[in-house]
């Protein structure tokens, strides 16, 4: 298979975006987690012929978008991530997690008809195993309890992305406790 790399930025640092020829993502990762990538797309698709390129103008300009603040601009790009049957099922159930909401891994699991509590585990696992940042938002997956569980891509960035999409506030919005001079 031949795959096309290329560099984009963010405000979130550099990112490279993996398509082929027909454009389809098959993974989107920070340039920070560059091992993460070449290993999983190796995993995924056995050896790969690799060509530099530009970023497909259709997936650059959404990507622009959606950090401009057009949450919805990403939701038409065609993600072709190779994974286990339960994996596509997940990253399925991800892209139809609403912007400016989050979901527990539990809730997440029910939604694809596990009764079992013990499949939250599984489902946080393809969570995990996702190749293709932002278009497929398993940024919008919590704790039950609403901490910030692990993000292949750092908590940070979970944080940002999730404060950026208005699913949490942000620091700067949280409440502040004034200290009074003499207390």
């Amino acid at each position: 298979m031949k795959l096309f790399l290329s560099q984009l930025d963010s405000p979130l640092g550099a990112m490279l975006l993996v398509t082929d020829a027909q454009q389809a993502v098959h993974a989107l990762d920070f340039a920070d987690r560059r091992a993460r990538l070449h290993r999983g797309l190796r995993e995924r698709h056995g050896e790969v012929a690799w060509a530099g390129s530009e970023a497909p103008a259709d997936v650059a300009d959404a990507l622009s978008r959606y950090f401009a603040g057009e949450w919805a601009a990403v939701d038409g790009l065609r993600a072709q991530a190779a994974g286990t049957g339960l994996q596509r099922r997940v990253w399925a159930a991800l892209r139809r997690i609403p912007v400016g909401t989050t979901t527990s891994y539990g809730q997440l699991a029910r939604s694809l008809g596990f009764d079992d509590p013990r499949a939250a585990i599984d489902i946080g696992a393809a969570n995990g195993a996702n190749p293709i940042a932002i278009i497929v938002p398993c940024h919008r997956v919590i704790a039950g309890n609403g901490d910030l569980k692990g993000y292949a891509w750092g908590l940070h960035r979970k944080r940002w992305l999730l404060e950026h999409e208005k699913a949490i506030a942000s620091r700067e919005d949280a409440p502040r406790t004034a200290m009074l001079p003499g207390f």
